[in-house]
């Protein structure tokens, strides 16, 4: 039996009467999903495509074909959300509408998901676990997000790896005989925010970690020998040209009798004059291929490709399981020192330029 909604609808007369009825409803400003409807429905009788909908509202064309059905079936009511309570549950139509829908993008938000119900399909649950299941029957899980920085030029970067093997294999006898040291550069700013981290505690129990100024920080020059994987540590004030000077010198007493090959990234205070003065002191006279200290650069806005990064994030890591245990920042940084100086790092990034190894005498 068809309606008297429907009979009126499907005339010219009923249609205007319709857009009337349902920009008046829209006027009074109820519920933003209910406006919702009536507006993909207006849209509908005002000779928009589906697919034209769709795009406006954000809504899939089954939802706008149930509204529109609705509300030639009972009018505005059919539009209203139904106060007795909410669905708490998707038709196998619906499920399927919204697993695909959650195909269409790689990275999502429980949040988006939850609108996306509420305002399509009058869903809302009362456990988050229900929504969890619609992202695993969609093949979407929980995971951690990784760094990468859109200006990175894959191509420099794998020209400057390409460099940095050939540059490494030809001077491979003078490393593995000790004459040339290959040391891997990088600056860490360790932060009392990074104290901050995960332990197992009653669940009704909150651990407060007492951080009295999270930005309180400390800044560390490392030097990884490319070599036998150890690292030069020391700690300054700040990452500057002064600083960089005092921490070549380092190296240098550090290395006796050795040349240094120094890769490193292109920090403004790797660049600067007073580095570069510096450089020019040190080599003073000699030929390239004799000189005590040589600088390279990594490909810009890719720290990945310094092997380095991976040690200052497992001491960070590290650090992080004792939180609730450090009481001041200083105990942090002693305890990150400490790791750094009495571990053997071992991974494969260590190797990412080449295998040496030290020749026996």
């Amino acid at each position: 039996m068809i309606s008297q909604y429907l009979q009126s609808a499907i005339s010219p007369q009923g249609i205007a009467s319709g857009i009337e009825d349902l920009q008046k409803f829209i006027a009074l400003r109820p519920d933003a999903r209910e406006v919702r409807k009536a507006l993909a429905v207006k849209l509908v009788y005002q000779g928009y495509l589906y697919e034209e909908i769709q795009t406006i509202l954000d809504v899939s064309v089954g939802s706008i074909t149930g509204w529109k059905q609705a509300y030639e079936e009972r009018g505005i009511d059919g539009l209203r959300l139904n106060h007795k309570g909410r669905k708490s549950y998707l038709s196998s139509e619906q499920r399927e509408e919204v697993l695909s829908w959650l195909q269409t993008k790689t990275c999502w938000e429980l949040g988006e998901l939850e609108y996306k119900l509420a305002f399509e399909y009058d869903v809302i649950y009362e456990s988050k676990r229900s929504y969890y299941n619609l992202f695993d029957a969609a093949g979407i899980s929980w995971k951690k997000t990784t760094k990468h920085n859109p200006k990175s030029d894959p191509e420099a970067v794998a020209g400057k790896k390409k460099q940095i093997e050939a540059l490494l294999a030809s001077c491979r006898q003078e490393i593995e005989s000790g004459l040339l040291r290959v040391l891997l550069i990088d600056e860490c700013h360790l932060l009392w925010g990074d104290a901050i981290g995960y332990v197992w505690a009653r669940t009704d129990q909150e651990i407060a970690v007492p951080v009295v100024n999270e930005r309180e920080k400390q800044t560390y020059y490392g030097a990884l020998d490319y070599l036998d994987g150890t690292l030069l540590l020391k700690a300054y004030d700040a990452g500057n040209s002064d600083n960089t000077i005092d921490y070549l010198r380092y190296l240098l007493s550090q290395s006796p009798n050795q040349r240094l090959l120094l890769i490193w990234d292109g920090a403004s205070y790797h660049r600067s004059h007073l580095i570069q003065e510096f450089l020019g002191e040190i080599n003073q006279g000699l030929p390239e291929e004799q000189w005590k200290i040589h600088c390279i650069r990594f490909a810009p806005n890719c720290p990945e490709q310094n092997p380095i990064e991976d040690i200052w994030l497992q001491a960070k890591t590290w650090v992080r399981r004792f939180c609730a245990l450090i009481p001041s920042f200083s105990h942090l940084k002693w305890m990150f020192e400490w790791f750094i100086r009495n571990t053997t790092f071992d991974f494969m990034s260590l190797q990412m330029y080449g295998v040496f190894s030290k020749i026996k005498y």
